[in-house]
């Protein structure tokens, strides 16, 4: 049987989410030698940029010294664009999420924000291989842009791109909406589901976000989650590390 990699992937990752994430990771690394892929938005919502907290940069330095990645996760992670015009849309950018900062940006809009992102890695001396749409949403624009920027993958919810030719690689991934009772309730089946579902993927990706680790419930699962999958037999691996077994 093929080797099963487990990909844990910590999203929104900014100076206000750390205080989130902290316990967790600090759970995760009592474990032992967990790698985690860290989706980190250059300025969260317009409040968090990066170069106003060097604490916050030297920890993630510290990450990567222990083997983590460091993927571009936006650069807002805000929708910033103009209202939508259609239902569609509407539902989208307004019901879906707020947060879909490249759902229906041009080419040479998002070409910008990605070269922005790519150059603040750069400035900070970190080395990137992957970009990550908040909330997965790309338009064609972001697509096209994406293709010309020397990256090695993005992803979707139930895949990771190998760039430049968005080549389709299965890697499903388990997610929560953890904001009320009944939709944690809900996400503990659906992620179970999955799991079964799943169960002989070469990658499964945990994909962990900051409200999950305000209540005990999800963040709970996420950790049992991660303990019996490597029990199981998978291996903890960044999503570049997973990539780059895949050929």
């Amino acid at each position: 049987m093929a080797e099963r990699g487990l990909m844990l992937v910590l999203h929104d990752v900014a100076p206000e989410t750390w205080r989130d994430y902290r316990p967790f990771v600090e759970q995760v690394d009592a474990h032992g030698p967990v790698p985690m892929t860290w989706l980190v938005v250059p300025d969260f919502h317009r409040r968090n940029p990066l170069a106003s907290h060097p604490d916050f940069c030297r920890m993630l330095e510290s990450r990567l010294a222990l083997g983590d990645e460091l993927v571009l996760h936006g650069f807002y992670h805000a929708d910033d664009q103009p209202p939508p015009r259609s239902l569609g849309d509407w539902f989208m950018r307004r019901i879906y999420t707020h947060e879909g900062e490249f759902y229906g940006r041009s080419e040479a809009s998002a070409r910008e924000r990605l070269e922005r992102g790519m150059a603040l890695f750069r400035q900070l001396g970190w080395p990137l291989h992957g970009f990550v749409a908040p909330a997965w949403l790309m338009s064609e624009g972001t697509r096209s842009a994406l293709r010309d920027t020397g990256l090695d993958y993005s992803s979707a919810p139930g895949c990771l791109y190998r760039l430049p030719d968005f080549q389709h690689l299965p890697a499903p991934g388990l997610v929560w909406s953890a904001r009320s009772g009944w939709r944690r309730g809900l996400s503990w089946a659906n992620a179970e589901w999955a799991r079964h579902r799943h169960a002989e993927a070469p990658g499964l990706r945990l994909g962990l976000h900051p409200v999950d680790m305000r209540h005990a419930f999800s963040r709970d699962y996420w950790l049992r989650t991660l303990r019996e999958e490597l029990e199981g037999g998978r291996r903890a691996m960044t999503k570049f590390d997973w990539l780059r077994s895949q050929r």
